[in-house]
């Protein structure tokens, strides 16, 4: 028997071996839980009220995790470069030039592109490590406390700022405005509000098209913020469910055992593809939405 065969054996007996266990001490029978509620854990409690509307709370915590990480990354690899690169400025420099060419450079001009890049790469490295330190486990669920050594302590989640929709939003309140005053700037006030009618309309139909546009234009605002905002809730929530909330949930123990390869699965994914994809859809949709604002089609 192949060594590859006997790992999966070995992990197959493990699996099957836990599942009878758990059905042999706890049973397979179904206990009523009405106090887990999953949506509590997303609530932000506040930990310190400071002055005025800020609160400090996990939210916050790690907000201020991911810009100090995004601050630290960029000047770390800044200092390193080197006239013979190594692997990690290779990959650096492979990243930075694929941004600049392929996705700022192939929506505006040169001009426009140099001056909005360090925006656009900012938000992306921004919300790439804001993704990824989101699955990251702290000790910040203050919604089910542990008890150590007499003391009630919160006990470790994995949780992203920007599953709250607060940080999505600011971000696109960024985008939204960058690319309706460049707009602005590059047309002026009339030719950029007609720059959102089709051309070659003309007549009573632009009452009911030019309102339509006029809605389309916010309505970027509202997919900025919900794409970024859903995707990472959504798969924080099918983490927590396969790894054990749902079970909790049913009060049905050994499902957790059941479920629990899949939500290794989703934890994998989430890290290795959807944390960069969300910040790479997000920094291409401000490249589209900044130059379409300044070009002359439609």
């Amino acid at each position: 028997m192949s060594t590859r065969r006997k790992i999966t054996f070995g992990i197959l007996g493990v699996y099957i071996t836990g599942m009878v266990a758990i059905v042999a001490i706890f049973g397979a029978t179904r206990n009523d839980n009405n106090a887990f509620s999953p949506q509590n854990e997303f609530k932000l409690d506040p930990w310190l009220n400071l002055p005025g509307p800020m609160d400090l709370n996990k939210g916050v915590l790690y907000l201020f995790i991911a810009m100090f990480l995004t601050l630290g990354l960029t000047v770390w690899v800044a200092k390193r470069m080197q006239a013979r690169p190594n692997r990690v400025q290779t990959a650096v420099e492979w990243a930075y030039t694929g941004m600049r060419d392929k996705i700022v450079r192939d929506n505006m001009d040169d001009a426009m592109a140099k001056k909005w890049f360090p925006l656009v790469f900012t938000l992306f490295v921004f919300i790439w490590v804001s993704n990824l330190i989101g699955y990251l486990p702290l000790p910040v669920n203050t919604e089910h406390k542990v008890e150590i050594f007499g003391t009630m302590l919160p006990s470790f989640q994995i949780y992203a700022a920007t599953a709250n929709v607060s940080v999505p939003l600011v971000l696109a309140l960024i985008v939204f405005i960058s690319y309706n005053v460049e707009g602005v700037r590059a047309k002026g006030m009339w030719g950029y509000t007609k720059s959102m009618i089709p051309p070659g309309l003309s007549g009573p139909i632009l009452i009911m098209i030019f309102p339509l546009e006029l809605l389309s234009n916010f309505l970027r605002l509202i997919s900025l913020t919900v794409r970024l905002f859903a995707n990472i809730l959504a798969g924080h929530m099918l983490i927590q469910f396969m790894s054990g909330g749902l079970a909790v949930l049913l009060g049905l123990e050994v499902l957790a055992w059941f479920t629990l390869p899949a939500g290794i699965a989703i934890f994998i994914f989430e890290v290795v593809l959807i944390a960069g994809l969300q910040a790479f859809i997000f920094a291409i949709l401000t490249c589209i939405y900044l130059g379409s604002a300044v070009s002359h089609s439609h």
